[in-house]
């Protein structure tokens, strides 16, 4: 059987593919840019050119697929359902899907795609912490407006529950909420973070203004970053609460923060002179 993972040199993508590797699944990743995905993965996988966004270009991709891993982005939301649809009609009888934040278009046809399916429901990131790296580097600073807790969940551990959700039986029509093991605000991930690279952080509060500002000068819509912020500024419980769902379905605790952080830690270090 072969499972083709869709986004597979993003951030879950990656842990997605490592997984089912690792427990001898045939693999096709599917990459904009298949020459810059060369080395990036075992030699066994089958790299894909394509995109989900275009499903329309994925019948290649498609072929001989039984299982398909799907990471909902912003920009696949109108043309997602199409993506389902052609998956189906590939013949693909399993999905997993990272959801985007609810469920939306492309959560809600997986749902109604009448195969096998299964939903993650990660909170954030640990990787947002590199959203700090070049102001760590340069100035020794983290600027946020809010110091709130977070039950941070490290992206290898949503890679691990979706290989199992995708290769082993009893997880069908099934939404799991994904955390770490500890809810951590950021002055308690900086007091993780500081020491493992060898310098001190200071924690430098900003207006929500300012928060929204930085946003959009990267290109994010206003609403969407009104929308961020004001998530950051009240996380919903489920953002705040610790949940063992790793543990229940991989049978192993969920990594901790101060595990990525030793992984990450010379991503903040400022680089040696020449």
């Amino acid at each position: 059987m072969t499972t083709l993972v869709t986004g597979a040199t993003g951030n879950t993508g990656k842990h997605v593919v490592a997984e089912l590797v690792r427990r001898g699944e045939r693999v096709r990743a599917l990459t904009r840019d298949p020459a810059a995905a060369v080395g990036r993965f075992p030699a066994e996988v089958e790299i894909a050119a394509g995109t989900h966004t275009q499903p329309d270009s994925l019948d290649a991709a498609l072929e001989g697929v039984d299982r398909l891993h799907i990471t909902v982005t912003a920009e696949l939301a109108e043309v997602g359902p199409e993506l389902v649809r052609r998956a189906v009609d590939a013949g693909v009888r399993r999905m997993t899907v990272v959801w985007g934040g609810w469920v939306g278009p492309v959560e809600q046809a997986v749902a109604d795609s009448g195969v096998e399916w299964t939903r993650l429901e990660p909170q954030e990131f640990m990787s947002n912490t590199l959203t700090w790296t070049e102001s760590i580097r340069t100035e020794g600073v983290i600027r946020e407006p809010y110091d709130f807790p977070s039950a941070l969940v490290h992206e290898a551990d949503i890679g691990a529950v979706a290989a199992v959700a995708l290769l082993d039986d009893g997880h069908a029509g099934r939404a799991y909420n994904l955390t770490g093991p500890e809810a951590l605000t950021l002055r308690e991930r900086i007091s993780i973070l500081s020491p493992a690279i060898g310098r001190d952080i200071t924690f430098v509060p900003i207006t929500r203004e300012a928060a929204v500002d930085r946003l959009l000068a990267t290109g994010v819509s206003r609403a969407d970053a009104e929308f961020v912020i004001g998530w950051y500024a009240a996380p919903p419980d489920d953002a705040t609460t610790v949940v063992d769902t790793v543990e229940q379905v991989t049978g192993r605790p969920a990594r901790t923060f101060t595990q990525w952080v030793a992984e990450h830690a010379e991503r903040f270090r400022v680089p040696a002179a020449p």
